[in-house]
């Protein structure tokens, strides 16, 4: 057996070994090569770090999507003028573009729905008066008028 070499932890001789951090573990498939990871799980229980992801992650979403609007807006803008100077329009091709700027602009809408009711707390306005409501609230605290929709026991199916 060859002596421990404390000074050359890189070497690749045969017979020598590691010590120190950079020793190799057993157990490991490469034979201790790769470091070890101390792993940490992706949300702290009891905390709120997975809303504010939450928040970020949307936030992100709703650039996105506001750029990706404001592209497609105006490439349909662009489309409807270059059709319109070689006067041919083709109704079906801009409604086509114009659906798929409707469903981003859809899509916008509801992200931005989710981060003000986030931001607030709020889940929506009274139909009645307009008063902020939160969610879970049956009935509108300013006017007093039920919030939900009343369906028939009968229009429900099992």
């Amino acid at each position: 057996m060859k002596g421990i070499r404390h000074d050359d932890a890189a070497s690749s001789e045969p017979g020598t070994e590691q010590v120190g951090p950079s020793a190799p573990e057993a157990g490991t498939p490469d034979g201790g090569a790769s470091a070890s990871v101390v792993s940490t799980p992706a949300t702290e229980p009891l905390t709120g770090a997975p809303r504010e992801e939450l928040s970020v992650d949307l936030a992100r979403r709703r650039d996105e999507l506001t750029a990706r609007f404001a592209e497609l807006q105006c490439d349909l803008g662009g489309l409807v003028y270059e059709m319109a100077i070689r006067d041919h329009i083709r109704v079906e091709v801009l409604v086509r573009r114009a659906a798929i700027l409707q469903d981003v602009d859809a899509e916008l809408g509801e992200v931005e729905r989710i981060l003000h009711m986030e931001e607030t707390g709020t889940a929506g306005s009274c139909a009645s008066c307009g008063a902020p409501h939160s969610s879970g609230a049956v009935y509108c605290w300013q006017c007093g008028q039920p919030l939900l929709e009343h369906v028939p026991s009968h229009a429900i199916s099992a």
